[in-house]
């Protein structure tokens, strides 16, 4: 069975960092790609970074240069995030593209972490 556990969200003050981290669990054969989406509350879901298993990343324009994804070890995915801004504040979900032994791709989500930025 495949997990996300997420974990590094919490309540700082605008012009902070935090680290989020995300670690991939179970029977896996290959990730292909893994990303952050935040959802606040009333709206959609959003991606906020995604990298490819080659090292390619892509970001939203409401964080280009303040955050940035990466991985270590092929299972470990990570969102550094400075100089935060109250509009960061959301639930912020792990997901990863993960074939298994079968080869079969199947999306995975983590059961997200709360970040919150005070003004």
């Amino acid at each position: 069975q495949v997990q996300l556990v997420e974990s590094g969200g919490g309540l700082v003050q605008a012009g902070e960092s935090l680290r989020l981290s995300c670690a991939v669990s179970g029977a896996i054969f290959s990730i292909s790609r893994m990303g952050w989406y935040r959802q606040a509350p009333g709206k959609q879901r959003e991606l906020v970074a995604q990298i490819t298993h080659a090292g390619e990343r892509k970001y939203a324009d409401s964080v280009k240069g303040r955050f940035t994804i990466s991985r270590d070890n092929g299972v470990t995915a990570y969102l550094q995030m400075n100089s935060l801004k109250p509009e960061d504040t959301a639930v912020y979900f792990c997901n990863a593209l993960i074939a298994d032994y079968a080869l079969q791709t199947n999306d995975y989500w983590g059961q997200g972490t709360q970040v919150t930025v005070s003004s």
